[in-house]
């Protein structure tokens, strides 16, 4: 059976209609902001351990999470944050826009055997390049990194009950074609 681990969530909201991030830097520990380099001012926290990505327009990114429970956590505790330092705090909603999950076969994976077998058109294999082969799915739509000690990366899913169908679909599929 295949062991499926989250390891990064990453979520959108939006908290307010603007963010001066000069005084979110100046008032707030762990904070990181060169507008030269990067137009986001970077915020890490330790409980949960996630970064934002917080913009001008009011618009933060939540990256880091292992679960959507840790994402809600971290943004209630940034929103009161917000609040504190006279912005127009918006109590956000929270989007997840992909889930990266990494999924052990517990297998040995030819790849070249296993690109032809599930099809060119929907495969990138270029092992000169990058040593794992690139699988798009269509439904549900996700993206697959194999690599030939049998461990998997998915990505693009936006919810969990996505990955366990993706790969549900792809271990099935492996199993038929004779490589489970």
């Amino acid at each position: 059976m295949a062991d499926i681990k989250i390891q990064n969530m990453v979520a959108s909201t939006v908290i307010a209609k603007e963010l001066n991030l000069n005084k979110i830097l100046n008032s707030i520990e762990n904070t990181k902001y060169n507008p030269n380099q990067f137009p986001g001012l970077v915020y890490h926290i330790t409980k949960p351990k996630v970064a934002f990505l917080l913009f001008k327009s009011g618009r933060v990114i939540c990256t880091g999470a292992k679960n959507i429970g840790d994402i809600r956590n971290a943004v209630g505790q940034l929103y009161p944050k917000m609040k504190e330092l006279g912005f127009d705090a918006i109590k956000p909603e929270v989007t997840i826009q992909n889930i990266v999950a990494s999924v052990d076969l517990h297998v040995k994976l030819n790849l070249l055997e296993l690109s032809l077998a599930l099809g060119l058109e929907n495969i990138e294999y270029e092992p000169e390049i990058f040593p794992g082969m690139v699988y798009r799915l269509d439904e549900p739509k996700v993206v697959f990194l194999f690599f030939g000690s049998g461990k998997i990366v998915c990505t693009g899913a936006k919810r969990k009950e996505d990955v366990v169908r993706a790969v549900d679909v792809i271990t099935e599929e492996l199993g038929k074609r004779g490589f489970l």
